[in-house]
């Protein structure tokens, strides 16, 4: 009985901060929320439904401003802005970092071209299932692609940044093409 304690008590932690992947499917409903935002410093108000009105939105979720993978993820989301403008595709970045630091992430790591939300109270995550385990304020390295219809057209979960611009720009061009995924 000590042992499987033992065991357990090693586990336990892994569990409650493991990563979980992506769990809206392709072709089920995003949930619409209206979140503070900051676009090169200033701060507006961010609505999904009314952004949806304007074209395709890639939403992504990222741990914590100012860390190594997410200023990475930054600045591949910055320099591909222009190919996401030609796809009428909006894009925001959503953490749990506070309205503050993120008025200083989108001036220096957005480079000022695309919006980044505050999740503190981690809304937004969990209704996206984009929560960084159960005990973290984090979020995992979550993106989804969303048509204008409102309906999640591409789901992506990976820890490495390295692949998000380039596969919720595929999913786009791939959607824009008319094309059923």
């Amino acid at each position: 009985m000590k042992s499987l304690l033992k065991r357990l008590l090693k586990v336990l932690p892994l569990l409650l901060f493991m990563p979980a992947q992506a769990a809206l499917k392709v072709g089920e409903p995003a949930p619409d929320f209206s979140a503070q935002a900051s676009l090169g410093g200033k701060v507006f108000q961010f609505q999904l439904s009314a952004a949806l009105k304007q074209g395709p939105v890639v939403l992504y979720f990222y741990p914590a401003a100012f860390t190594p993978g997410c200023t990475v993820e930054a600045h591949l989301f910055a320099e591909a802005i222009d190919q996401y403008r030609a796809l009428g595709a909006t894009v925001i970045g959503v953490s749990n970092d506070t309205i503050e630091t993120l008025n200083k992430f989108s001036i220096s790591e957005c480079r000022g071209k695309f919006a980044v939300a505050a999740d503190t109270g981690k809304n937004i995550m969990k209704s996206y299932d984009a929560a960084l385990g159960f005990m973290t304020p984090y979020a995992n390295r979550t993106s989804y692609v969303i048509a204008p219809e409102g309906k999640i057209i591409y789901a992506y979960t990976d820890m490495s940044p390295d692949q998000h611009v380039a596969n919720t720009l595929a999913a786009l061009r791939q959607w824009a093409s008319g094309k059923p995924r």
